[in-house]
């Protein structure tokens, strides 16, 4: 993916659309005449929100560095800003009753190896934001984290909020985890700050694992193209091996409620915790993204590698991008966090956010989004069969060629990457 600029949402993007149609919107009591900001507004999950807010009551501000892709909503108003510039935080700030803070830097990809920024943004940021809410005297704010906090790599199996620690964070392999586990930490923490004039902060987080949803611009449109590039020719991990999802819809509900749950009218029961999101559900990654595969006309991945074969041409394909960089843009097909990310189980209970917040997932289906993804695409004549077999051979050998160079080069042995077996 693309890099997005500082104080921009990690689902940002420029493609021209329609704003997303939800088929159910969250139902915020407390939300009518009151005046929100969402962070990173500008992208996908935190337009969706504001939207949400929007369309219940609420006067809304989206903040981020570029501007949404989605025509706004009534209610809403738009400041061009990066979360890293303290004045125009403190500018923006004003009469705000919540701050959801969404904008984030490094999800997935080459932004993944952008050390510096995803440093600034993800925690700096972060600090600047919680200290706007304390001069400003905000109430309330949210903060949108990761289950990648406490995922580095390890099985976790129905993890939930008190038995899984953070991950350490010296030994997380990307500066993306590492930062948002900071940026968490620094949320938590800032709980009970006292406001100037009288008053408390309270806070929040919300541990969401992937998104998607119709038009999701991040996830989605990233395997598809290397999908129609035949590079997902393999597969890798246990076939056992299970993650969780979250439709955005469902994830924009929990914010809503985890805002509301931060109030005296509600005990303040959410102020100081943290609530792993998603759909209920578990699933296996290459699963899942059958529809995917099946509407773009492709055959699923037909070939068997060892996780550790993967694992080291991750390695070696992030080293090529970084001494490339100065020169071109190429960036990896997967990187070591993301090939854990899909062999290995991680997943996280809901039961507290359906206890404390009254979290209620709806039931959504990956094949909708698919279906819709496709349906706005333009089409692609496809190759003849000959020409996609030739592709695998050649995907196959660019494979075991760069693991053989990875091997050679590097002479790393893969820590934690073995097969599950069960």
């Amino acid at each position: 993916m693309k890099p997005t600029p500082a104080g921009s949402s990690s689902e940002a993007c420029k493609a021209a659309g329609q704003a997303p149609q939800p088929k159910t919107q969250a139902k915020p009591a407390q939300a009518a005449g009151q005046k929100v900001l969402v962070t990173g507004g500008g992208g996908y999950l935190g337009f969706n929100l504001g939207s949400s807010l929007a369309k219940n009551g609420a006067s809304v501000i989206l903040l981020d560095i570029r501007r949404p892709q989605w025509e706004l909503s009534p209610g809403t108003e738009f400041i061009q800003a990066d979360v890293r510039d303290e004045d125009a935080l403190y500018r923006a700030f004003e009469g705000v009753d919540c701050v959801f803070h969404v904008a984030s830097y490094g999800m997935s990809g080459a932004e993944k190896l952008q050390k510096e920024q995803i440093e600034s943004i993800n925690v700096g940021g972060t600090r600047l934001v919680i200290a706007a809410c304390v001069r400003r005297r905000v109430p309330r704010l949210v903060y949108t984290s990761t289950v990648n906090v406490a995922f580095g790599g390890q099985p976790i199996e129905q993890g939930d909020e008190d038995s899984v620690p953070y991950f350490p964070l010296e030994k997380h392999m990307d500066h993306y985890s590492r930062t948002k586990a900071i940026a968490d930490q620094l949320i938590l923490t800032a709980n009970g700050t006292s406001l100037p004039g009288g008053g408390t902060l309270r806070t929040c987080v919300l541990r969401p694992p992937g998104i998607y949803g119709p038009d999701e611009q991040r996830h989605l449109p990233r395997v598809a193209s290397r999908i129609q590039k035949r590079l997902f020719l393999f597969r890798f991990g246990d076939r056992g091996m299970r993650m969780n999802w979250v439709h955005v819809l469902n994830l924009v509900q929990a914010h809503v409620l985890a805002a509301e749950a931060l109030t005296e009218a509600k005990g303040y029961v959410a102020s100081g915790q943290a609530y792993y999101i998603n759909d209920g559900e578990s699933v296996n990654l290459f699963e899942w993204m059958a529809p995917l595969f099946e509407k773009l006309g492709y055959s699923q991945p037909w070939i068997q590698v060892p996780t550790s074969w993967v694992y080291l041409t991750a390695i070696l394909m992030e080293h090529l991008h970084l001494i490339l960089r100065p020169i071109c843009s190429m960036p990896p097909l997967l990187t070591r966090s993301e090939v854990h990310s899909v062999a290995v189980t991680h997943t996280f209970q809901i039961a507290k956010a359906r206890a404390q917040l009254g979290y209620a997932p709806d039931k959504f289906s990956f094949a909708d989004a698919v279906e819709r993804y496709v349906q706005s695409r333009p089409g692609r004549p496809r190759g003849s069969t000959a020409r996609t077999v030739l592709r695998r051979l050649l995907g196959l050998l660019l494979l075991l060629g760069l693991l053989a160079l990875a091997l050679h080069l590097l002479g790393l042995q893969p820590p934690g990457t073995a097969e599950q077996r069960r």
